[in-house]
């Protein structure tokens, strides 16, 4: 019989492996304004993840942490006071948070920010919106924005 930490760990690793182990897959989003956006870098500052053109969007990795196969950055959650956190691409992984429900991407049940499955995105500029993950309902002030967005792998039907 394993003690609860070890089962504790391998459902950790259980869960964790075919993700981790599935090939690189492209992330967008299903509703309007952003209907089949694709998770990429924004142009003007790679820091910045947006949700943009199918012909510029990224492949990522995702294993408890959300990585670009295009550009190896990770995907991290800020620590904002306000209900949207801001997302960024770095070079090292301050998040181990994310996963999957079916298709859909969230942060887990067991992470800091509890299971979210809904992001807000405010326009940019052109077809670039910048994302955030939503714990809430608080938007920016002055920004064109859609709250309550879903992101998902590609179809797997």
């Amino acid at each position: 019989m394993l003690s609860p930490l070890a089962t504790r760990l391998l459902w950790v690793v259980a869960a964790t492996i075919p993700a981790a182990l599935a090939k690189p897959e492209q992330i967008r989003a299903v509703q309007s304004p952003i209907f089949h956006y694709y998770l990429q870098a924004y142009p003007q500052d790679p820091e910045i993840p947006v949700m943009g053109p199918e012909a510029t969007s990224e492949y990522f990795n995702i294993g408890g942490w959300l990585q670009s196969a295009n550009t190896s950055k990770y995907l991290n959650i800020g620590n904002d006071a306000t209900s949207y956190k801001t997302l960024t691409f770095a070079d090292v992984t301050a998040t181990d948070a994310w996963a999957l429900e079916g298709d859909t991407i969230i942060t887990g049940q067991g992470s800091t920010w509890g299971r979210q499955l809904n992001f807000l995105v405010c326009q940019l500029s052109g077809d670039y919106w910048q994302v955030y993950l939503q714990t809430g309902s608080e938007t920016p002030a002055g920004k064109t924005c859609s709250n309550y967005q879903s992101l998902h792998l590609p179809c797997l039907c």
